[in-house]
């Protein structure tokens, strides 16, 4: 055993007990934070600020046997046009304006065919959607700290550039648009395009090639490091040049997959502590529903875009693959966050009816990507926070008076005194925390809700479109009741006396559902040689690593069982 992690183990062993304070009931996750400038001033020291706060973020972030291997670590910002134009210039590439090109980062195999192969596809699709392949520049990076297992798995890093082409990025439902947002677009198109193209192309590695970010917002350095690693890993860090006004970071606890280069956070919008409970069932409905996709804004190039979901992903990476599709379909980044995060609504007594109705409308058009979580994200223009309806995940906030706004996992993680503080506070179950760098502020959850809940008449879509099954007018082709042969149907679909006594007689008599224990030791269903009962057939399937149990006034409050 290396001796570094003999002396940590060795130091939760002798830690005693002081007050309430208990070593044997820590607990580590996934650690998520960042630092943005409110006014929206660009600076080196907001990139170091939040390395940091990542650095001191290490003890939430896991290792391997080997105390050198991490699970992930990163950092977005927002792209550094000084310093991509002085490293262009190097390679005698000229970028134009900043918003006129978009800047990528590529993971490539370590094979030179396949990854010759890889950059050619690139170069071609970029070419056929219109664009300009402005060139390749290979990421400095310094792996010498790294554990094997890391090495082993490492890719290739290369950053490469994206113009706009003569007649602009537009795309067939916006023909004229020419501006940052057209250009963000076409870039997501370039790259599910890639990707698509990469899946079908027989590269044998393919599964390695990966682009964590494309934009002319936002740019992305992560992989398989440790919190501490990251900047001597990438020496593009530590320039002076490479400036930011906002800046998110995460330190990597895999929970339900294992750690690689590609699923280290941040994502492209996001980074996450927590997990998503009802991911088996997002994944199917957002599968189903893409048959249906339309949008005034792609036309016909929606289908260029689909799958939503990227196979392999952890449950992080697909809630940001949704969450992406939405942004890019046309609504804001907090208007998407509220879809998929919805706060507890339906029986919330003082809640405004116009956000009530918000959330039912969407409940329609889409689930709750439900589950333990605090989400941090950003578009390059917007930063924000919010934490699932139960609050189970920890994050706090600090403003201070230079106009600074942290956010982390937990409090520390930067060195600010307390007279310098304007406002700090905790995300609140369900709420929202977002910096306006445009704006220059913080908007309140209540004001930022309020304005979205009124955008659209959504109570009155609800009352002309929505149906009750209770307003269903009688069904003529309802066979009578046949009680002389109950028995016989009941024994036909499987059911049980025990089904019948324990289960549905409290729910005929009580209306309340049957009071059982956690086990079960019956034999599954498919593999029975008797009847079963079709019901018996499906299981629910979600993660269950750091769930605490729900008392029954907070079940009331947090948890609906309506279905659209």
């Amino acid at each position: 055993m290396p001796k570094n992690l003999q002396q940590r183990l060795k130091d939760r062993e002798n830690a005693a007990q002081k007050g309430l304070y208990a070593p044997e009931m820590e607990h580590d996750a996934c650690g998520v934070s960042f630092v943005v400038q409110m006014k929206g001033k660009k600076s080196h020291d907001i990139i170091e600020k939040a390395i940091l706060a990542l650095n001191n973020l290490e003890h939430r972030g896991a290792c391997g046997c080997e105390v050198n291997t991490g699970d992930g670590a990163g950092i977005l910002m927002q792209v550094p046009h000084e310093f991509l134009a002085k490293e262009g210039e190097k390679l005698k590439i000229k970028l134009p304006k900043p918003g006129e090109y978009g800047v990528g980062t590529l993971f490539l195999p370590s094979d030179a065919a396949q990854r010759e192969k890889a950059e050619a596809i690139l170069k071609k699709i970029v070419e056929e959607q219109g664009q300009i392949f402005l060139g390749f520049r290979t990421v400095p990076h310094d792996d010498s700290m790294i554990g094997q297992t890391a090495k082993e798995a490492m890719p290739v890093f290369k950053q490469f550039f994206v113009g706009m082409g003569k007649d602009g990025p537009a795309l067939q439902g916006n023909p004229k648009a020419r501006d940052e947002t057209a250009l963000e677009r076409r870039l997501f198109v370039i790259r599910k395009c890639f990707e698509n193209a990469i899946r079908k192309s027989g590269l044998k590695d393919h599964a390695q090639i990966y682009i964590p970010s494309l934009s002319c917002r936002t740019l992305i350095y992560k992989g398989m490091l440790m919190s501490t690693q990251l900047t001597p890993f990438y020496p593009d860090l530590k320039d002076p040049t490479m400036k930011s006004a906002l800046a998110l970071v995460h330190s990597r606890f895999s929970t339900n997959t294992f750690p690689n280069w590609e699923l280290a956070h941040p994502f492209r919008y996001i980074a996450h502590n927590g997990e998503i409970n009802t991911l088996r069932g997002n994944i199917n409905w957002m599968r189903a529903r893409e048959t249906l996709f339309e949008s005034e804004i792609f036309g016909d190039e929606i289908k260029n875009v689909l799958p939503v979901v990227r196979d392999g992903g952890s449950d992080s990476a697909i809630f940001d693959n949704a969450l992406e599709m939405l942004v890019m379909g046309g609504r804001s980044l907090p208007h998407a966050v509220m879809m998929m995060i919805p706060e507890a609504w339906s029986g919330h007594e003082s809640m405004l009816q116009e956000k009530k109705d918000f959330y039912e409308y969407h409940s329609c058009l889409m689930e709750p990507w439900d589950g333990p979580a605090s989400i941090a994200f950003t578009d390059g223009t917007v930063i924000g926070a919010v934490l699932d309806r139960n609050g189970l995940r920890p994050s706090r906030f600090y403003v201070t008076k230079d106009d600074l706004v942290v956010m982390a996992s937990e409090v520390g993680v930067l060195d600010i005194p307390p007279e310098d503080v304007v406002m700090k506070g905790r995300l609140q179950p369900g709420k929202m925390f977002l910096v306006d760098i445009s704006a220059g502020r913080v908007i309140d959850d209540a004001e930022l809700k309020t304005k979205l809940a009124r955008e659209k008449p959504y109570g009155t879509w609800l009352k002309e479109n929505l149906v009750l099954l209770e307003n269903l007018p009688p069904s003529s082709h309802l066979p009578e009741p046949d009680h002389d042969t109950v028995t016989r149907r009941q024994l036909i679909f499987g059911y049980t006396n025990e089904d019948l006594n324990l289960l549905m007689a409290p729910m005929a008599v009580n209306g309340e559902e049957a009071i059982g224990s956690m086990g079960n030791d019956a034999p599954l269903a498919v593999l029975s040689d008797r009847p079963q009962n079709l019901f018996n057939y499906f299981q629910q399937l979600f993660a269950q690593v750091t769930n605490p149990p729900l008392d029954a006034i907070r079940e009331e409050l947090v948890t609906s069982v309506d279905t659209s």
